[in-house]
């Protein structure tokens, strides 16, 4: 008798998956990958006053060059999911940083080639949005493929502590290459050591593997150059995708933990990019005697270290019985409910210390979603949890955009920070409230039903 073949399906599965050195391997790896995603990121906003001088532009261009890379980020978190569903999400990223890396690199080249240089920047930025957009989502896919349930929590919110790390390095190394050398060295140094990242994973990782290829319903060995072909084949000519990696769009979409999860997404993502972009103004402003390097830095050293406990408490929970969706939905109580009480108190403080302290909980806090939400995709529908997440991730960058922007409106029309740290408390409320009630961590991409974990 034939088992059934979501049952081979699932077993196919767990046979690819990492053993432990190998996790511990990749794990390592991709959060210097992370580090290295964000140092490219946010070279742009160390260099920007720098650059802004040098080329004569304005608040209002430097905000056009600065606002640019997220429309190209917008774009290609659906695609790049989907990519890293299909062909792997390993050689999605390792093709991505290639091509972000060499323009990061290529970026002072880029702003001197004639005298339209707010033009080149912002397509240079564009470009650059387009290539990081992939990143997160073909992680998301290949962790999900490759991380057993009850470590994925830990690999993923350290992996994705990387982003903390990479804003420190860059602030910190950044400003003293600019200082020293000039804004280029900056882009020089992000770009360069993401090109020798991607040197490291392809040569001592994947050539390692013995990678092979399903392609068409047949198994062909490839050495590992045919394989990075191949991958560029199926980016370039779209071949058809072989039936069992096919999205079962409409079975996902008309389950209400799936846009629970969404929705959720998007709240976390929305309430992070309003405090990412609105925190250092408003320390400015409300106390302008203070030092920067303390409330640019000290909420970001706290993140690095509530992230990895988040993991590995979310993971010893499961491991000592608790159910996946019940302690999913404890990390985003504190991931969107506690965050935001600490963003509310905020508004509420004349002191310092204690601004600095509320705004270290709340941005430390918020990184418990990576232990949540975002492990909760990879739950749900571990075959396209790339896709799921591409899907997720642009309604939370579209949203942020949109918070953002409504943010800067609230106070500029109220004269109050106050306003805006309670539209960061009813964002996260609402996507904390739809997660408790409909969430959930059953697989919804299989077509038997499974008990709720």
């Amino acid at each position: 008798m034939q088992p059934p073949p979501d049952e081979t399906r699932r077993d196919a599965a767990e046979d690819t998956q990492w053993s432990r050195p190998e996790c511990q391997v990749w794990t390592g790896t991709l959060l210097l990958g992370t580090c290295l995603l964000y140092c490219a990121r946010v070279s742009m906003p160390v260099c920007a006053a720098s650059m802004s001088q040098d080329f004569g532009w304005n608040k209002k261009e430097a905000g056009v060059v600065l606002s640019s890379f997220f429309w190209g980020y917008c774009l290609t978190q659906v695609v790049g999911g989907h990519l890293g569903d299909r062909i792997g999400g390993e050689k999605v990223i390792l093709l991505s940083a290639s091509a972000w890396g060499f323009i990061t690199v290529a970026t002072p080249l880029l702003a001197h080639l004639g005298s339209a240089h707010l033009a080149f920047m912002t397509f240079s930025r564009i470009l650059t949005g387009l290539l990081q957009g992939v990143y997160f989502p073909a992680l998301t896919s290949l962790l999900s493929q490759k991380v057993r349930e009850s470590e994925r929590a830990f690999t993923y919110s350290t992996v994705g502590a990387g982003s903390q790390f990479g804003t420190l390095v860059t602030g910190a190394v950044g400003s003293l290459l600019l200082d020293w050398y000039g804004w280029p060295s900056v882009f020089y140094f992000s770009g360069g050591l993401t090109l020798l990242w991607v040197g490291y994973v392809y040569r001592c990782l994947l050539s390692e593997r013995g990678p092979s290829s399903h392609l068409d319903g047949f198994h062909v060995d490839l050495p590992p150059p045919s394989d990075l072909i191949l991958a560029l084949g199926i980016l370039a000519q779209g071949l058809p995708v072989s039936r069992h990696t096919k999205v079962p769009w409409r079975q996902l979409f008309r389950k209400p933990s799936v846009w629970a999860a969404i929705i959720s997404q998007l709240s976390a993502a929305c309430s992070f990019f309003i405090l990412l972009s609105w925190l250092p103004t408003f320390f400015k402003e409300t106390f302008p005697s203070s030092k920067g390097w303390v409330f640019n830095v000290v909420p970001w050293l706290v993140a690095i270290p509530a992230s990895l406990l988040s993991g590995l408490l979310s993971d010893h929970l499961i491991n000592q019985g608790y159910r996946t969706i019940t302690v999913r939905k404890f990390m985003q109580v504190m991931g969107l409910g506690l965050s935001s009480v600490f963003a509310l108190c905020l508004g509420h403080t004349s002191s310092f210390c204690n601004s600095v302290v509320f705004a270290s909980a709340s941005i430390g806090l918020q990184t418990f979603n990576h232990s949540g939400i975002s492990v909760n995709i990879q739950d749900l529908a571990p075959s396209c949890a790339g896709f799921l997440f591409g899907v997720a991730n642009t309604a939370g960058a579209l949203a942020g955009v949109v918070g953002v922007c409504l943010g800067g409106y609230l106070i500029e029309t109220t004269g109050s920070w106050t306003s805006v740290f309670n539209l960061v408390a009813t964002i996260s409320s609402l996507g904390l409230c739809t997660f408790l009630v409909f969430g959930k961590a059953q697989r919804v991409d299989l077509s038997p039903a499974h008990e709720d974990l």
